[in-house]
């Protein structure tokens, strides 16, 4: 099973589930944040907000 074997499984998984799945990285993103200092909040930021955006593009793909 390859890389991207992987990748269409996730993305099977996915489907229909986008929501969801933003939801559960803003929650890891909490969980994260309450365990590092303040100065990585913004790249925790940038990091979530990539993969909601990739998560969008997914959707309309």
């Amino acid at each position: 099973m390859g890389l991207d074997d992987l990748v269409s499984k996730a993305k099977g998984a996915l489907g229909g589930r986008e929501e969801q799945a933003k939801d559960a990285l803003d929650k890891a993103a909490d969980a994260v944040k309450a365990r590092t200092d303040a100065g990585t909040d913004a790249t925790i930021d940038k990091v979530v907000g990539a993969a909601k955006d990739y998560l969008d593009q997914q959707k309309k793909a």
